[in-house]
């Protein structure tokens, strides 16, 4: 069982020993029943299943209400819903009762269960994102920690406890997962020696963070590194979103000149010139990251690759929950809802990716045409 806080769920639960293969249906079976035996009228996993009408376009417990209360028969039957009377009619799960249970239920462990495995993954990019409509009076708006591969699965995610940081969650949401041989990808935010000795001695996994003045002296050593005499480097160009953009990538070997990071091997110097198409204004941007990927493991351009990976859980993931979702503007923050909601919109744009489309909101409305069919096989519910 994990342990459980007013708000925040830390350790996580079930186990994800011998869960590849299994369907939703059999992976939610795993998680365990918050509610009181007593007065229980309608499965745990059924209601669940209810709330996963966000594949097909719901933002909003009001929006899964209506869609069970619309569903037939044959639906709520494949949903498992609760059986009454001699006759065999299935029944739907109030709006109080999906809001009760959704907002119950073990954040870490639905997370975990309805994510995608990052075993085999090149790169696994960590951001966090806030959930600004949860915000309530004095209360913070909830601040969720995620992992996404390079290929755009969402792995999980985690709240972040309120007065600290995503460094407290990092290892935590990590966790669970065989790493080994996957590269982590942070910001400058994780850029820090104990996350570093977790993913290699721990995961046995490989880092890729950047470094900027939060970490002052490092930041230092590596700009005064002889980036100039370096003849390992990459360039890439490319034009999109109004913008032209040339990316210079600098390897650098420093295993004998005494950076003073766990495990570091290489340093990463990126130079990029970014031209606006509409006025013509050049900007020029330089980061610097540290990795413990040999010149053998990583050319700089694979170095570039995955420094580039990291924002695809910004593109592929933040943004669409903001924009396809509208999740800054949902009002929805009581117990584990904002980040149990969060993680039902991240199934979604999982499974439409998984189905083949590219632009989530148009697999939303194709599920949508046939809202009592189309989402639950998209989802593999018999």
């Amino acid at each position: 069982m994990c342990r459980k806080s007013a708000t925040v769920c830390l350790i996580k639960s079930p186990v994800l020993d011998n869960v590849a293969g299994l369907s939703l249906v059999e992976r939610l079976r795993l998680l365990p029943d918050p509610r009181r035996r007593r007065g229980v009228r309608h499965p745990f996993v059924a209601v669940l299943l209810v709330a996963s009408a966000v594949v097909g376009g719901a933002q909003s417990f009001a929006a899964i209400g209506q869609w069970a209360a619309n569903a037939p028969q044959h639906a709520l039957a494949r949903l498992g819903a609760r059986v009454v009377g001699a006759l065999g009619v299935r029944v739907t799960p109030s709006v109080a009762t999906i809001r009760r249970v959704v907002g119950m239920a073990c954040p870490g462990g639905l997370a975990d269960l309805t994510g995608a495995d990052p075993a085999g993954s090149e790169s696994l990019a960590i951001d966090g994102k806030a959930a600004r409509g949860s915000r309530h009076g004095t209360s913070p708006a909830a601040h969720l920690l995620a992992a996404m591969t390079g290929d755009g699965r969402t792995v999980t995610q985690l709240r972040v406890p309120d007065k600290t940081n995503e460094i407290t969650c990092f290892a935590a949401l990590l966790e669970p997962f065989d790493l080994t041989g996957v590269t982590i990808t942070a910001d400058a935010l994780h850029t820090q020696r104990g996350h570093v000795r977790f993913l290699v001695e721990e995961k046995k996994a490989h880092y890729l963070f950047v470094v900027k003045a939060n970490q002052p002296e490092l930041h230092r050593r590596l700009r005064s590194l002889p980036w100039k005499d370096v003849t390992s480097r990459r360039y890439d160009r490319e034009t999109g979103h109004g913008r032209r953009e040339t990316r210079a990538t600098r390897a650098l070997t420093v295993t004998d000149l005494g950076l003073d990071f766990p495990h570091a091997a290489q340093a990463v110097r990126i130079l990029r010139h970014r031209t606006d198409l509409t006025t013509g204004k050049v900007s020029r941007e330089t980061v610097y990251a540290v990795t413990d990927l040999t010149s053998h493991q990583a050319s700089p351009q694979r170095l570039g690759r995955l420094a580039r990976s990291q924002w695809t859980i910004e593109n592929r993931l933040h943004f669409v929950r903001d924009t396809t979702f509208r999740e800054d503007a949902s009002k929805i923050r009581t117990g584990h809802a904002p980040e149990n909601m969060a993680t039902l919109r991240n199934l979604a744009i999982n499974t439409v990716r998984t189905a083949g489309h590219q632009n989530v909101a148009a697999g939303l409305r194709h599920a949508s045409y046939e809202p009592f069919t189309r989402p639950l096989d998209l989802l593999g519910i018999a």
